[in-house]
């Protein structure tokens, strides 16, 4: 391969620059595009740009977005480099333009968009990075390139403390997307120099069997995760606002909920070592659903704090060693299999807060309803964790 990154010449520095590039992708595509409106949204508030129902329906728009998005990655016909391309542009142009317009429908449009594009940008990065590492034998730097999504988090949670009190929220959204196009550079060059990782030696083994039907099994469980997941995301935090009245709190827990994230891929790859990834899976899953069990039977601060490190501890490892696992089981159609993993989580994690009104419907009230809602959260985790831990017996 006639590039400086060639990884017959230097395996070492390619895979380097291969970590790099996919991390700073995944902070781009996920910490800014898709959770960048969580530190943003009080700010929002603050300016009087929209209010709480405005910000759910912006919300829901994202979800429906990534779904979406999902569905069209399992379905384009394209390179994996090609679609992370495009993924990047097109999340540094929507972020910038909704802080070039006041209008809700469009705000609306483009979150949905900003979704359609992460998710864009999580499966091509997936499975153009993961296949690179493969490729060079270093499949134990995936922590690396999956900590990309908490650093992301981390440094727009950051942007927002530092430059929040000082400018309003429009321009931090444009300066958001001015740090993601400088960000966006190297996956972007690199991403172009290295499209395709080299086909693997023909070997006279038969070639693993890559029928949906072989990860139908993965996508439930990943399913279940996205339900599992989305509810503490989104409710935690008013729980804690319920409990202490700190800004300062507030402004630090989603750089601290982004840094958990990114230390935990990185743990685990390390013990990754010495334990296969079904059995990383499932202990990930047990973890988060007792961080998602714990506020429903146990309200206070510390129960609260518990919780977010447990999901925030685990949500991104859950992410890598699920897309490790189904890209390992559907060789010769990643792109496709992983689509539909994104979209199975997608699809869990709206469906989260509807169920969740669903019950409200059929309770006395909104915090009785939140806890009948966690603990089903909890039992669909679990059940997932039963069914890979006996996926894991029989492999």
């Amino acid at each position: 391969m006639d590039t400086i990154f060639s990884a017959s010449v230097r395996p070492g520095r390619t895979a380097a620059a291969v970590c790099a590039a996919a991390m700073i992708s995944l902070a781009v595509a996920m910490g800014i595009g898709r959770f960048a409106f969580t530190p943003l949204f009080p700010l929002m508030v603050r300016d009087g740009l929209i209010d709480s129902h405005a910000g759910a329906m912006l919300a829901a728009a994202n979800y429906l977005g990534y779904l979406a998005g999902a569905l069209a990655a399992a379905r384009i016909r394209t390179k994996p480099a090609l679609l992370l391309a495009l993924g990047l542009a097109g999340t540094v142009l929507i972020t910038a333009a909704v802080g070039w317009t006041a209008s809700g429908f469009w705000w609306a449009v483009l979150r949905f968009l900003a979704g359609v594009m992460s998710a864009w940008t999580l499966v091509a990065t997936s499975a153009w990075g993961l296949g690179w590492l493969a490729a060079l034998g270093r499949p134990d730097l995936a922590g690396v390139q999956f900590s990309g999504v908490g650093i992301g988090i981390a440094a727009a949670g950051l942007f927002c403390l530092l430059l929040g009190s000082s400018l309003p929220s429009p321009q931090l959204w444009i300066g958001l997307a001015a740090l993601g196009a400088l960000a966006s550079v190297l996956p972007l060059m690199l991403s172009r120099s290295l499209p395709a990782p080299p086909a693997a030696p023909a070997s006279s083994a038969p070639a693993p069997v890559a029928a949906p039907s072989k990860t139908a099994g993965l996508v439930a469980c990943y399913t279940l995760f996205g339900f599992g997941y989305i509810l503490p995301a989104t409710y935690l935090p008013a729980l804690a606002r319920q409990l202490v009245d700190d800004p300062q709190v507030f402004g630090l827990a989603w750089p601290v909920f982004g840094a958990a994230a990114a230390v935990s891929t990185v743990l685990v790859s390390w013990r990754l070592a010495r334990a296969d990834r079904l059995s990383v899976w499932v202990a990930a899953h047990l973890l988060m659903a007792l961080g998602v069990l714990l506020p429903a039977v146990w309200t206070s601060l510390a129960s609260v704090t518990l919780a977010a490190l447990l999901v925030g501890g685990t949500f991104m490892v859950i992410t890598m060693v699920g897309m490790q696992e189904a890209r390992a089981r559907a060789e010769g159609q990643a792109t496709r299999v992983l689509g539909r993993m994104t979209a199975g989580f997608a699809l869990g994690q709206l469906a989260g807060p509807l169920v969740s009104a669903g019950i409200a419907r059929l309770t006395a009230s909104e915090a009785g309803a939140l806890k009948l809602a966690l603990a089903l959260s909890a039992l669909g985790l679990l059940a997932s964790s039963f069914y890979l831990w006996r996926l894991r017996r029989h492999d």
